[in-house]
């Protein structure tokens, strides 16, 4: 039988050492070593055993690994059309986002559907967990498992052969074969290492639910979403009703593609208008106008908030929510430079309504707009909205997908857009008003200041 050791390994440089040193010899950074096993091979395998059977990649069956339909179209959308069978899937997100009550509303409506589904509980009782599942109307049809041990979970997988096995969480699971407590690196490392063998032996597509740091990262060592096959990140605040999920990693799928959910007393609701409800259909005053944003293929309409207010610091403060910060500064150091709109003194607050978070380059000229409207205290004639990426000479650059954009913003009742040049709009659209520079947009929106 193959034995095992311990080992102490940097999560930074990957260095081993016998024993934990403070201090990385590798690297030189603190607090970076993890005890990980070391499993020795069995003489069987040293001696080489039988060959491995090699075949050809076009008489793969395609069929076996058909996508399961989770029941829940915005999880589906973000998985790339649903779970295939065998993948291993990290979910992590803020407490009391939504994970566990989202999963849960996903086997239920697979069990529904027929497909065999295990719920392995490792931080609520079964008691708990059916509580939950009255509250959200989840059917009795999903077994359950309130076990911490590695090993009797692995087994319960091969033993049941579910479609599709929650694991609630990956940090609770604790193997006999390391010394450490549950939820450190080296038990949440191995814990996925098992996890990934078993789903790769067989059909069951392995959720794992993990806690995140107050970095709002993956809790455990970055390996460990170097092992599954999708990261996917519930992002929201428990005081708002809407919550986002994006995928970070995924190797079946886009990671371009967002869900949105509305959290309800029946759980979570699918938003099927994501425009509606994240961008008023009126104006909302000085600081505030409308982004066309592209998150994969779904165009969504969202409110840039931006408020300037003089500042008696040293140092102004440049604050964005759900934006680059970097990016905020660069944008109104343009402003200051090719614009003429001197911001040295004031801070800058600037937030994406709603709780999404919003990366794509379009959103440049809507916050540099947001900004001058609040610097401004004025607001444009109509509901303005915008789009387009600005450059350091402060000119306005064509971004893609414009045809979605205008077409959503169209939907949503917008009375004017300003966008980047040569773009054009379907007829009977929103007048278009395409400017090359970013001093030309704000004339365009807001006029010549008085």
């Amino acid at each position: 039988m193959a034995r095992s050791a311990t080992t102490f390994v940097c999560s930074d440089c990957g260095h081993q050492s016998p024993k934990w040193l403070g201090r990385c010899p590798g690297c030189g950074e603190w607090n970076s070593l993890h005890e990980e096993v070391v499993r020795a091979s069995s003489p069987a395998a040293s001696r080489g055993g039988r060959a491995p059977a090699v075949g050809l990649l076009g008489d793969v069956d395609v069929l076996a690994a058909a996508r399961l339909p989770t029941g829940v179209g915005e999880l589906d959308r973000v998985l790339g059309g649903g779970l295939v069978p065998g993948s291993l899937v990290l979910i992590g997100g803020e407490p009391g986002v939504g994970k566990s009550s989202l999963l849960l509303q996903a086997l239920a409506a697979i069990a529904a559907a027929g497909g065999r589904t295990l719920l392995v509980c490792g931080e609520e009782s079964p008691a708990q967990v059916r509580l939950r599942a009255q509250r959200l109307g989840a059917g009795d049809a999903i077994r359950v498992l309130a076990d911490t041990d590695l090993e009797a979970v692995c087994d319960a997988i091969r033993a049941e052969t579910p479609a599709v096995c929650v694991v609630d969480s990956v940090q609770t699971l604790r193997s006999a074969d390391l010394q450490s407590a549950p939820g450190s690196v080296a038990q949440v490392r191995e814990a996925a290492e098992r996890l990934l063998r078993v789903a790769k032996g067989g059909s069951t597509a392995v959720v794992l639910v993990g806690h995140v740091t107050k970095d709002g990262a993956v809790a455990g060592p970055r390996v460990l979403e170097h092992l599954v096959d999708a990261v996917l990140q519930f992002e929201g605040d428990r005081y708002r009703h809407l919550r986002v999920l994006r995928a970070v990693k995924n190797r079946f799928g886009s990671t371009d593609e967002i869900g949105i959910f509305e959290m309800t007393d029946a759980g979570l609701e699918p938003v099927t208008d994501p425009s509606a409800a994240l961008a008023e259909p009126e104006p909302a005053g000085p600081g505030s106008v409308l982004l066309p944003a592209i998150e994969g293929t779904r165009p969504i309409v969202l409110e840039v908030q931006a408020l300037v207010a003089p500042s008696d610091l040293a140092m102004p403060r440049r604050q964005a929510t759900g934006f680059d910060r970097n990016r905020l500064s660069m944008i109104v150091a343009v402003l200051g430079r090719h614009a003429g709109v001197a911001l040295g003194s004031s801070d800058i607050f600037v937030n994406v309504a709603g709780g999404v978070r919003v990366d794509e380059p379009a959103a440049d000229l809507a916050v540099a707009l947001a900004i001058v409207s609040s610097a401004r205290g004025r607001a444009a004639p109509e509901r303005l909205a915008c789009f387009g990426e600005l450059g350091l000479t402060g000119r306005v650059r064509p971004v893609s997908h414009t045809g979605p954009r205008l077409a959503e913003a169209a939907k949503l009742g917008v009375a004017g857009l300003v966008c980047p040049p040569r773009t054009t709009g379907p007829a009977g659209g929103p007048p278009l008003r395409c400017a090359d520079t970013l001093e030309r947009a704000i004339g365009l929106a807001f006029g010549r200041p008085a």
